[in-house]
């Protein structure tokens, strides 16, 4: 059995994807970023950076793991789905994974960070990271305009790159001239692992949807100041 320790984000919806598509057993523990329980001595035994998501594999003489990238590697192995086993096959994967790991995710949570959180506008920021995103899903859109899937076959690297672009309203990027990631998109979504695994657990807010502005402006509120202050919002 798999204890997948997680919340409602991009990163952790990697997981629980994988593992509804994956159809391993495991139980949710839905941590709570506003009171910090990311930061508490039980879970920085299992996880010593305090980020969600990890697991436990309580099979393997209870094996920890975090980092999402490297989470979603071990599923795939433990499995033998989600990845090939060709030497060729499984670098496509893990090229398409650190893809994401490296590049969509740090420049999409930035992109976040300017757009949404910080209490500034800085401009200049704000268009840095949007352009480098916009760049990003060009690249996206390159690959997936012969490729249905980002490295051949469905696979982690889909799921990864899934769960972050999915958000890109949320970091005021448009996909609109990419027709491939957009027809990608749209496939993955209706895939019934990948909407059960995105409400495992479901978000306050779900930011693959518009959101009215009001709503938008008090959930990022509730994350600046869990960022800013470094404790939850009830205690500022």
């Amino acid at each position: 059995m798999i204890e997948l320790f997680t919340a409602a984000t991009p990163n952790g919806h990697k997981i629980s994807v994988a593992l509804e598509e994956l159809g391993l057993p495991y139980t949710l523990r839905v941590l709570d970023l506003k009171k910090l329980d990311q930061k508490q001595p039980a879970f920085l035994a299992i996880n010593p950076n305090g980020r969600i998501p990890a697991i436990v594999d309580r099979d393997a003489g209870d094996f920890a793991v975090f980092e999402s990238g490297a989470i979603l590697v071990y599923l795939a192995e433990k499995s033998g789905k989600l990845m090939p086993l060709d030497p060729k096959g499984r670098s496509r994967v893990m090229q398409w994974l650190m893809f994401q790991m490296g590049g969509v995710g740090p420049m999409m949570g930035q992109a976040n960070v300017f757009f949404r959180y910080f209490p500034e506008k800085i401009q200049p920021a704000i268009d840095r990271y949007q352009s480098e995103c916009t760049r990003l899903f060009g690249v996206l859109d390159g690959q997936l305009k012969d490729h249905e899937y980002l490295a051949g076959e469905y696979s982690i690297a889909d799921i990864a790159n899934w769960a972050w672009v999915r958000t890109h309203r949320w970091s005021g990027v448009s996909v609109d001239a990419f027709p491939h990631l957009r027809r990608w998109l749209t496939a993955i979504r209706a895939r019934p692992a990948v909407q059960r695994g995105i409400e495992m657990p479901p978000a306050e807010l779900n930011l693959d949807l518009p959101a009215d502005e009001e709503t938008a402006k008090a959930f990022a509120t509730d994350i600046r100041n869990m960022v800013e202050m470094g404790k939850p919002a009830h205690d500022k």
